[in-house]
């Protein structure tokens, strides 16, 4: 099996393995990307729309899930679930009033997350990326990510991590609906229409579309579908 490198600069991730039937976007055209992912669009684009949830710079995987919660496996469904309502309990309450998950619940009223810079700095642990897809989250929309957290995303397929050169997170408050259109690269507030451009998820999209890179290597022929 050839191996899959995301380089971490910027837009310019790419999973070089990825054939080119699997690019999802033409020049001059906008296709319709039909997915199965553990983002469940059920077949749709890869355009998401919903309520945000507003952080700033430097969220680390001790705030995205704290250790404590890493004794649940997230391979047993019902741990999957819990793990998902401890989505960014560390986050300090004084800066952070408002629960990404509320108290007795399993699942976020908000599917987009809204970051700064290092989004997901911190430790290697896989458990952050799917924290945050067990919790209900399909998109992220950051200036930048840390390296790893990035990675993860892309190899688990719970989430897909979207860089703008623009500090969103000064622009948008947690509570509003915003739309992520992953197919034209632009971000719209519902309430006023206003626009952000995006960057392109690249080569990375077509891989957490498949639900992950294991999913993806198994349907692009890498690997048998049995492994």
């Amino acid at each position: 099996m050839n191996s899959t490198v995301l380089k971490s600069s910027g837009a310019s991730r790419v999973a070089h393995a990825t054939p080119r039937r699997h690019q999802h976007m033409s020049r001059g055209r906008t296709s319709v990307c039909h997915v199965s992912a553990k983002v469940d669009l059920q077949g749709g684009p890869r355009v998401i729309r919903g309520k945000c949830f507003v952080t700033k710079d430097n969220i680390d995987t001790d705030q995205i899930i704290p250790a404590e919660y890493l004794t649940l496996v997230p391979s047993k469904p019902d741990e999957y679930e819990k793990l998902g309502s401890y989505a960014l309990i560390g986050l300090p309450d004084d800066l952070y009033p408002i629960r990404y998950v509320d108290v007795d619940s399993m699942k976020t009223e908000y599917p987009v997350i809204i970051g700064g810079n290092n989004f997901g700095c911190g430790s290697s642990r896989e458990h952050a990326p799917v924290a945050l897809g067990a919790s209900g989250a399909k998109v992220c929309v950051s200036q930048s990510y840390a390296r790893i957290f990035f990675r993860n995303c892309v190899s688990t397929g719970e989430l897909y991590p979207v860089e703008t050169d623009v500090r969103l997170c000064d622009e948008i408050s947690t509570g509003e609906e915003v739309e992520v259109d992953m197919e034209k690269d632009v971000l719209t507030v519902v309430s006023t229409g206003k626009q952000y451009d995006l960057k392109p998820l690249g080569d990375a999209g077509p891989v957490i579309d498949a639900g992950g890179i294991f999913n993806y290597a198994r349907e692009t022929g890498m690997i048998s579908q049995s492994a």
